[in-house]
């Protein structure tokens, strides 16, 4: 063997390289024929699982019940003779040698991403995996743990798979009846089982004081000195509230206001992404008084409150007094009711690149978005890849940007990749071949570089009669445009011709010219 083979480092290269490329096979070849390739290889094979069942399926098969409750369930590479999970649990306990095997493989998993297969399991294998890690984590060098739709049954034994080097936890939890005691009582050990966490997800979590309570206590017990993530839809209690708004380490936070919530000033100066779920429109606002958020890049509110008022006016203003106008880069808002924006609020932050506003059109539409207003952030933010103001485009709108306002919209964002606005579909039919509008302003003719690929159009209806025009005229103005969302089929025909156009083109442009 090539001395370069005796280096562990060049060998666990050719190892990932074979298994990331999806050469699992030939990567087991090597480790039977090579005694140094086979740690290497099982690390590389075992490293990131997607289901706990894999490590399950390396017990013997005559462990397991047969039952009539049969889910079926995937396997890795080598072991095929267990391809199906009952409901009924061990038919035998394994022996010392067959945990002996199973530990081997469990050692070798930095990575768990659980999706469903928990629910597979009967508490009783679940309760002899846990036992089996009475002494010793389960898993001892488990870095990441991602549980998805986790059901009560389950959740009692989610610190089964965590150990002490464990430094993310994301889990999902799946419905409200949710035991909240035990939830409660499960998110407290995550501390003391995990020393170092750095990043903490917990999702769809019942609202109740007990969950409160228990988060908190959790955030409290937390290492804040490796902390960089907490994302949590729970509320805090004041004293877990005052904690992680002076987290100065926090990169990224996730944050429930309750109406009649106080806030304490932020003091994050490291905080890149922040999410705030609130109940009332200005609750929020305590939170920038005075704040130190000096690398803000990505905020995103969510609104549980009917009435959301002058909200951007209001979010310009703090916004601006906590100066991170010219860090704030991609901007989000959810909410449920009708709004009338007025844009021209986030005009100051020049450097957004995302800028997304959903709100509901179902009592009528209140998109205001115009030629004006499009162009006026279109000049103000010449960096945005991703633009998409209030709800899917309606078939019936009382305004709409034009056409003008789509071509000086591509000649200054050349970034902008998706889009969807309320436009008015009609004025696609008769977009001026040249000249300007007015001494001092842009063009009306497109300038053919905007790198625009994917355009929601929502119900905007397009005529029959119009499809040819309509796709030529979209052509010059998103002359790289892939693919149109919508509701009336006539779009897709649109499309049609648009890639029937550019094939056109690109055989013209490569033909010889005549002579």
């Amino acid at each position: 063997m090539h001395a370069c083979l005796n280096v562990d480092e060049i060998l666990r290269l050719i190892a990932c390289d074979l298994v990331v490329s999806g050469g699992q096979a030939t990567a087991v070849a090597l480790a039977c024929c090579c005694k140094s390739l086979e740690d290497p290889v099982l690390d590389a094979l075992w490293e990131t699982q997607d289901y706990l069942t894999p490590l399950l399926n390396s017990l013997p098969g005559d462990v397991w019940n047969e039952g009539q409750h049969v889910v079926s369930a995937p396997t890795t590479y080598i072991f095929s003779s267990l391809n199906y999970f009952t409901q009924r649990s061990f038919k035998r306990l394994p022996t010392t040698l067959e945990w002996a095997r199973f530990q081997k493989y469990a050692r070798r998993m930095r990575n768990l991403v659980e999706h469903v297969t928990l629910d597979v399991f009967s508490s009783e294998v679940l309760s002899v995996l846990q036992f089996r890690a009475f002494s010793e984590p389960l898993l001892p060098n488990l870095k990441t743990l991602e549980l998805w739709s986790t059901t009560g049954d389950v959740i009692p034994f989610a610190p089964l798979f965590l150990s002490p080097i464990t430094t993310v936890i994301d889990i999902g939890f799946n419905g409200s009846s949710l035991p909240k005691a035990v939830v409660a009582s499960m998110v407290t050990t995550f501390p003391t089982l995990c020393p170092n966490l750095e990043q903490i997800c917990l999702h769809s979590l019942p609202s109740d004081p007990v969950i409160t309570a228990g988060v908190s206590g959790m955030l409290l017990a937390t290492n804040r000195n490796t902390l960089r993530r907490f994302d949590v839809d729970s509320p805090l209690t004041e004293e877990g509230r005052e904690a992680i708004f002076k987290l100065r380490d926090l990169r990224e936070l996730s944050v429930v206001v309750e109406r009649d919530t106080s806030l304490p000033s932020a003091v994050l100066p490291n905080l890149t992404h922040l999410k705030v779920t609130c109940d009332d429109g200005y609750d929020w606002l305590r939170m920038f008084h005075g704040a130190t958020l000096g690398k803000l890049e990505s905020v995103t509110f969510i609104f549980r409150s009917e009435q959301i008022g002058d909200f951007l006016g209001k979010f310009e203003r703090v916004a601006l007094a906590a100066s991170v106008q010219n860090t704030l880069s991609r901007f989000t808002l959810h909410t449920l009711c009708s709004w009338n924006p007025n844009y021209s609020s986030l005009l100051p932050f020049t450097q957004m690149t995302r800028l997304y506003i959903d709100f509901s059109c179902d009592d009528g539409c209140s998109s205001n978005v115009d030629d004006d207003a499009i162009i006026n952030l279109a000049r103000a933010m010449p960096k945005l890849e991703y633009l998409h103001l209030g709800d899917a485009p309606c078939r019936h709108i009382p305004t709409g940007v034009t056409a003008k306002g789509l071509v000086v919209l591509a000649q200054h964002c050349p970034n902008l990749d998706f889009l969807c606005i309320h436009f008015q579909g009609a004025s696609l039919s008769a977009l001026p071949a040249t000249a300007g509008t007015a001494s001092g302003t842009e063009s009306t003719a497109p300038r053919g570089d905007c790198a625009l690929t994917e355009l929601d159009v929502g119900e905007i209806p397009v005529p029959e009669q119009s499809v040819l025009v309509v796709a030529l005229t979209l052509a010059r103005i998103f002359p790289h445009i892939e693919r149109i969302y919508c509701a009336d089929r006539n779009w897709d025909k649109v499309m049609d011709k648009i890639t029937l156009f550019r094939e056109f083109v690109d055989f013209s442009s490569k033909q010889p010219p005549l002579r």
